[in-house]
């Protein structure tokens, strides 16, 4: 009796030791933040910024740009794009195999009916059974809940990357029609260049005909007119080219879809840039990284539990008979406590390394996912910079520009006045105008480059402000 108490307390005593050993790592790691963006100095926004959870709905934030066609826009490719019906699907299986995991561990029950032949030597008989079996497994050492939450982090996960496809499909389709958009500016330039060129050559080769200039003149005023519609062919192909990727990202085929050319209005919205430790609670990409982190936790968790013993309660009761028309009869009934092959309690001595190598595998994947998250947000904060910075010079770039468009304008002026009067030649016109051509195009460029970014730090950001949505996630309706 005494060697059983004995055997009994080490036994207790093992299981102790081995729940102590199946602590997890953290859940969360910390990173080195810094107290503000290098950039954000001169780019105070005029809202104030919300501290909503990455789940929070981020509302119509491209309403702050006040263009109904791009609100129509975003609006139809949130409804129609296959890229977020994929991820969407992703979302929903993640959610499945969250419920499998959890099934897991709950009570299970099931009813069974049918004969068994069964003979020897002797003869062979036939008995007919008709049972409920019930079994449930005692989650000693935490492998179920452990599993069951490593799951739903992972669906949470999934959840929070349609977030970050969502976003990053809103601002897609943003940044393709401010860049279409500019294009069209462009083209508008070019047209009107054009209609000049157009209107030098004929002033050219009517001073020709009358002998008052050479042919050379009329060569040089066809050549600029040739670069120009050449020039304008490029960016009509540039603008075809973005027009047709609009329309992927609205589900269509490119020929179902064509944006109406109209020049881009310049984008003076201030997006207010918070603080760098909001990033981590806003940005969907940083959030999923975050759950796949705690996920592996919880992984390594399972891992662990699976070296120690498991607990399986089970039981079946119901009626058994040789005979069909005697099986349900009362002096048939059968009932039976604990598995019919198998033990009750399992503890693994020998596995060939397998709980080793699993519990290995799970301690590695969980540093890569550490280093993910720390790169996750690395990238986060580099993507606000980038865009602080892309705005800071882009503002000051397209003031200079503005004067360098007026500065040529006039002196454009001036060549072409000067040439009609016979002070100076032609060149000097030709000069002038490239000059102006190109100042105006640079401007447009800029312009366009400054909405593009706009919308780049909001995406960068993790999305828009405390406005609430107009109309409810399309995640929060699939739930």
């Amino acid at each position: 009796m005494k060697l059983f108490n004995l055997k009994l307390s080490t036994l207790v005593a093992a299981l102790v030791l081995a729940g102590c050993s199946t602590t997890k790592p953290p859940e969360q790691v910390a990173v080195d933040l810094p107290g503000q963006y290098r950039e954000a100095a001169t780019l105070d926004g005029k809202w104030k910024l919300a501290q909503p959870a990455d789940a929070a709905d981020r509302g119509v934030w491209w309403s702050v740009f006040g263009d109904a066609e791009l609100s129509k826009l975003i609006t139809e490719a949130t409804q129609s794009s296959p890229t977020l019906v994929m991820a969407m699907a992703r979302v929903k299986e993640a959610r499945a195999t969250a419920g499998l995991a959890d099934a897991d561990r709950a009570f299970q029950l099931g009813a069974g009916f049918g004969p068994t032949r069964q003979g020897d030597a002797s003869g062979a008989s036939t008995q007919w059974r008709a049972q409920l079996s019930a079994s449930y497994e005692v989650d000693l050492f935490g492998r179920l809940s452990d599993s069951s939450r490593a799951a739903r982090l992972d669906a949470e996960g999934q959840e929070a990357a349609y977030r970050s496809v969502l976003l990053a499909l809103q601002a897609d389709v943003a940044q393709q029609y401010f860049a279409i958009r500019s294009l069209d500016s462009e083209l508008d330039v070019l047209q009107q260049t054009i209609k000049l060129r157009q209107e030098n050559l004929r002033l050219v080769q009517h001073r020709y005909d009358a002998g008052d200039t050479s042919e050379l003149d009329v060569a040089q005023a066809n050549t600029e007119l040739s670069v120009t519609q050449a020039e304008q062919e490029g960016v009509s192909r540039n603008r075809a080219q973005r027009d047709h990727a609009l329309a992927i990202l609205l589900g269509k085929a490119p020929a179902q879809f064509t944006l109406a050319a109209e020049p881009l209005q310049p984008v003076t919205v201030s997006v207010p840039p918070g603080l760098p430790s909001d990033l981590l609670e806003r940005r969907p990409d940083i959030a999923q990284a975050q759950r796949q982190l705690a996920a592996a936790s919880a992984r390594i968790g399972v891992a662990k539990a699976a070296f120690f013993p498991s607990l399986v309660l089970t039981a079946s009761g119901g009626f058994a008979s040789d005979s069909l028309h005697n099986l349900f009869k009362w002096s048939s009934r059968s009932w039976l406590l604990g598995p019919l092959v198998g033990t009750v309690l399992n503890l693994p001595l020998l596995d060939g390394g397998r709980n080793k190598a699993n519990l290995a595998r799970a301690d590695a994947n969980y540093e890569s996912v550490v280093a993910n998250y720390r790169q996750q947000v690395l990238v986060g904060f580099q993507d606000v910079e980038d865009n602080l910075s892309a705005l800071r010079t882009l503002d000051n770039q397209i003031r200079f520009q503005e004067d360098a468009v007026k500065s040529a304008q006039l002196a454009a002026r001036l060549a072409d006045s000067r040439y009609r009067n016979g002070s100076t030649s032609y060149f000097e016109v030709i000069d002038a105008q490239r000059s102006s051509l190109s100042a105006q195009r640079a401007k447009s460029q800029s312009v366009g480059q400054r909405a593009v970014a706009s919308v780049g730090l909001i995406r960068a950001l993790g999305g828009g402000w405390e406005q609430p949505a107009a109309n409810s996630s399309a995640l929060a309706l699939a739930k």
